[in-house]
């Protein structure tokens, strides 16, 4: 710029793309390589399959089966952790609940939660009642009691045999939770060990149950269930169910014919056995086994997931022969 010359902005923009050549020619001149960016990495692979959506979260209503407002849960993978989202709901401590039962507010062993739950399902939590106490005299081996339990260290009566020992006891009745035994407190103890412990009570010598009752509405007092053994267990609501497990995380499953018919036959089997009901523990029965190509195979299985209960060979037999039944349509 000279003589006090204003170059003009088309004039300043031609001068810089000629100072840029000039700046380049020289290098160009003398061989130099121009700098060039790095390469590209070449595009990712599109992933195989679908896309995957997660899956909405899984939220249940309950209500106290005795009467309260309904609350929402959500966000479980076992029954410890259900009882105490239920027990944050209602303000209550997860030590109140006895057990849950499913779309029906009454002490109903046939609606009774084991370890699967409807997405549709209702869910009524039992919590306790009044505490009683109850001389017992065994006149038999056996007397006439089912046990199950609730998961969470409660063991409770599920079944009393019509004309037993138990049964003659009007006190004492279907959902009382076994508290004591002699004054022993049994709390935190699993069902088969409270079943084997009252199946090793002498005969003819008086000893003491500490029961407690659910708590219950107006319309359920004097209530004295026994649930029918053909419908025990029966999954009431919607093709798919949670699947809760004690150990991992909960999933959702489809409803499987064979599965369920095998697993009220292995629940069945329990009983017979073991004096005890328990779902879950079939359910985890008939699935060790039911991949499994002859009972050797199927022992060793059940030993590796259940090793604790050391089932007698009689039963795994008794078991074996269930599952294969209902895998060939002889239900």
């Amino acid at each position: 710029m000279q003589n006090g010359e204003v170059m003009s902005p088309q004039d300043s923009k031609i001068s810089r793309e000629e100072a840029m050549e000039d700046h380049k020619a020289p290098c160009q001149n003398q061989g130099c390589s121009e700098p060039t960016a790095p390469p590209l990495p070449p595009p990712s692979p599109p992933p195989a399959g679908p896309p995957e959506y997660p899956r909405p979260r899984l939220i249940f209503h309950t209500q106290l089966a005795h009467g309260s407002p309904t609350g929402r849960i959500h966000g479980f993978t076992n029954v410890k952790e259900l009882y105490a989202k239920i027990a944050e709901v209602f303000n209550i401590s997860p030590s109140e609940i006895l057990f849950c039962t499913l779309n029906s507010h009454k002490v109903d062993m046939q609606k009774l939660l084991g370890g699967q739950i409807g997405l549709e399902d209702f869910i009524f939590a039992h919590v306790r009642g009044e505490t009683k106490e109850v001389e017992v005299t065994k006149t038999e081996d056996a007397l006439g009691l089912t046990i199950t339990d609730n998961g969470a260290g409660y063991a409770f009566i599920k079944r009393i045999k019509e004309d037993s020992t138990i049964d003659r006891l009007k006190a004492v009745c279907v959902g009382d939770h076994i508290e004591a035994i002699n004054d022993q407190s049994i709390v935190g103890c699993r069902h088969y060990e409270v079943a084997k412990m009252l199946k090793e009570q002498p005969r003819g010598l008086p000893f003491t149950l500490r029961l407690v009752e659910p708590k219950k509405a107006f319309d359920m007092i004097g209530m004295r269930t026994k649930a029918p053994k053909s419908n025990e267990g029966k999954l009431v609501n919607g093709r798919e169910t949670l699947r809760l497990r004690s150990k991992g995380a909960a999933t959702v499953q489809e409803v499987n014919e064979f599965e369920e018919q095998a697993t009220r036959k292995v629940d069945d089997l329990l009983e017979s056995y073991m004096g005890i009901r328990d779902l879950e523990l079939a359910t985890t029965i008939v699935e060790a086994g039911k991949d499994k190509k002859n009972p050797d195979d199927f022992a060793e299985a059940l030993d590796s997931v259940l090793g604790d209960f050391a089932f007698p060979d009689v039963f795994l037999f008794d078991v074996w022969g269930a599952i294969g039944d209902v895998k060939n349509g002889r239900t």
